[in-house]
């Protein structure tokens, strides 16, 4: 089992090209993990999978997951069409203390300059130890498309300085959008409120909408 990180793009490129077309249950076998009987209760068994295959290093840190490629793993899962069947999350949103932040040095800039989109079956009539693992996809965002996902990041932040953020849903932002993330809804943090008082939030994170991973996709002659 490929025990040690990928020491470049390529290694780490040609390691999940390897992948493709095999199932969960094969990949599972090969670097000794126990498969779950559903993904109830174990929401991060996919992306942990291919993270130890493919040798991951940046655990749970706000790191990329390749951290010394300056890579981000991203799994997708996807339909029999090849369609995205939800929204990928990118980073947590800093609610508090964002004067001055600026979108070159976000988070979700840092997180999505360069990604390794892992494709994976994802329909619930699939059993999980069956599901496949599709072609990897090496991405970087172009001119336009990081133009657009900065406008989106600036009008999002911005109505979060102005104490607009229980206002916003996930139809604000053409690629990004805002949505509630915790492990379940008794979580709590600080934000600024509509008068500039501190307010209880459920925290909140950035997710690319399902529009735009298609495009991601598509652009890709994936299918």
């Amino acid at each position: 089992m490929p025990n040690f990180y990928p020491s470049n793009e390529q290694e780490l490129l040609n390691r999940a090209k390897l992948a493709a077309g095999y199932s969960f249950a094969e990949i599972a076998q090969y670097v000794n993990i126990p498969i779950p009987d559903n993904l109830n209760k174990q929401k991060g068994w996919v992306g942990n999978l291919i993270e130890t295959y493919l040798g991951a290093n940046a655990g749970s840190k706000a790191e990329r997951d390749f951290a010394n490629l300056g890579i981000e793993l991203k799994t997708i899962p996807i339909n029999k069409q090849g369609q995205p069947l939800e929204t990928t999350f990118v980073s947590v949103i800093p609610l508090m203390a964002n004067h001055g932040v600026i979108w070159e040095t976000s988070h979700v800039k840092y997180k999505l300059s360069k990604v390794l989109w892992i494709p994976i079956e994802g329909e619930r009539c699939i059993p999980l130890a069956e599901r496949k693992v599709g072609h990897p996809i090496l991405w970087t965002p172009t001119f336009e498309q990081e133009f657009q996902l900065k406008q989106d990041w600036q009008e999002l932040m911005d109505m979060i300085a102005l104490g607009q953020v229980e206002k916003i849903t996930a139809r604000y932002g053409t690629y990004l959008q805002i949505r509630p993330k915790a492990a379940n809804g008794k979580a709590l943090t600080e934000a600024i409120g509509e008068n500039g008082e501190i307010i209880l939030t459920r925290p909140r994170g950035f997710y690319l909408k399902k529009s735009f991973t298609l495009q991601i996709l598509q652009n890709s002659n994936f299918n």
